[in-house]
């Protein structure tokens, strides 16, 4: 058997854990791309909701985090261009990681000086630059994961990933917090953007994995038209040929699945406001407590696909998902208590972060091989894109029915996407041999980090 042939079947040892110089460099890499989703989403309307600012106008700035759901428009461009002088050092996927998480820093240091209350404007022009930047950081370390694990590391990379991810969130949410409260706004979003330096360092230290891939592409001699058709058309075109007419309601399917949590997360932050719960009890609770009970959601999530099958699996998870914010409801109509926040915050954070692995897994088994990349950035976009556009709205449907109306009305909204699954939920993506004959054209899973909470 030829030695890439060995390489590429070789088991996962458990010793690798400490052996294997890649396994900490995702935990690096996973956690500067988990750290600035919520210095644009939760703790980011956090900021304003404690600066006074109108609920109304509070989900309108949920629109400066819609590069995440739009990534998929130039992921082609980040998989197929160099960054000038940089990737000739550095690699193609190292010097994208190295400029996204220089980018990212340079626009949180932005969102430290703007004041709410003075330059409002210029605050969300920095968060917006922020998810930019954010976005395709995530599309690189994606790619760079899928190029540096193999098919023996898929597994092992996707949850330290995941691990990594987790932890920035803690980070930007309790940790900004909890900063925030002792030293104030300024000083909290310096520390997040000094903490960017935990994956610049973690890109440096990166093997370049796509090195052969760049050299096979200059080999090439292929035009830039037909490079700009490959890397754009053909990953749909192959999704259709797959999928014939049920990929249009497939693509539904992933773009409905968690509207509720979208549409809902934005107005919770201003909840815990409204009820008068002050920042020490929502970093303790919500960012802290919250993501472990995330987690927890996560890990029964991926016991029940394992035990379950998928199409079951997704079925309760839709509805886990709808059902869920029928806690937030519960705890608008009722005094503020501590431990009424720890009921729904458990109830929610668990019942969505299953529903995320659950998507995460359906997407990843309608991918190909061969475009694994760009059509599961394609699925990661749409699957947040309608819930972010609908989501400015939500400050104006408060204001008019209240909260416990608003968070029931999100969950109603669930029963569409359930009819969804039971009609197009079983299609996945067809399995067949690989080119080489040697194994099966399975495509990598993704890391569940990219399915975050939004609340």
């Amino acid at each position: 058997m030829p030695v890439a042939a060995q390489k590429q079947t070789r088991r996962f040892r458990m010793r690798d854990i400490v052996e294997d110089k890649r396994i900490l460099l995702m935990l690096a890499l996973g956690f500067s791309s988990g750290l600035p989703l919520l210095l644009v989403l939760g703790t980011f309307t956090l900021r304003l909701a404690f600066s006074d600012i109108d609920v109304k106008t509070i989900g309108l700035f949920s629109y400066v985090a819609l590069p995440y759901s739009l990534k998929f428009l130039w992921a082609p461009m980040i998989d197929r261009l160099d960054v000038p002088l940089l990737s000739r050092a550095l690699g193609r996927r190292r010097a994208w990681m190295v400029t996204t998480q220089l980018a990212t820093a340079t626009a949180l240091l932005l969102m430290a000086f703007a004041d709410p209350k003075t330059s409002l404007a210029l605050l969300g022009f920095g968060a917006f630059l922020v998810a930019f930047c954010a976005a395709s950081q995530d599309v690189v370390v994606d790619g760079w994961r899928i190029d540096a694990a193999g098919s023996d590391m898929q597994g092992i990379l996707a949850a330290t990933s995941n691990l990594g991810y987790r932890l920035g969130l803690i980070t930007a949410g309790a940790g900004a917090l909890f900063i925030a409260a002792s030293g104030g706004w300024q000083i909290a979003y310096l520390s997040m953007a000094a903490l960017m330096l935990v994956g610049f360092i973690a890109a440096l230290l990166a093997p370049p994995y796509d090195r052969r891939v760049q050299a096979a592409e200059q080999a090439a001699p292929t035009s830039r038209l037909w490079s700009a058709r490959r890397a754009l058309v053909e990953p749909l075109t192959e999704l259709h040929a797959r999928f014939g007419p049920a990929l249009y309601a497939i693509l539904l399917l992933v773009a409905l699945f968690r509207l509720p949590d979208f549409l809902s997360g934005v107005m919770a932050s201003p909840l815990y406001r409204t009820l008068g719960f002050d920042l020490k009890e929502i970093a303790t609770v919500t960012k802290l407590y919250g993501v472990w009970v995330g987690i927890a959601g996560g890990f029964v999530g991926g016991w029940a696909l394992a035990r379950l099958g998928m199409f079951p699996t997704l079925l309760l998870g839709a509805f886990l998902a709808a059902a869920s914010h029928l806690a937030f409801a519960w705890l608008s109509a009722g005094a503020p208590e501590i431990w009424r926040l720890i009921v729904a915050i458990s109830v929610e954070n668990f019942c969505g972060s299953f529903a995320g692995i659950v998507l995460i897994a359906y997407m990843s088994s309608l991918t190909s091989p061969a475009y694994a990349a760009t059509q599961y950035a394609l699925f990661s976009s749409l699957y947040a894109l309608p819930g972010k556009l609908i989501a400015g709205s939500a400050g104006f449907i408060v204001s008019a029915i209240g909260y416990p109306a608003f968070f029931t009305f999100t969950s109603l909204i669930g029963l569409p996407v359930l009819a969804l699954c039971v009609a197009v939920g079983r299609r996945t993506g067809v399995k067949e041999p690989a080119e080489d004959g040697n194994s099966p054209s399975v495509s990598p899973l993704p890391s569940p980090a990219r399915t975050p909470k939004t609340a």
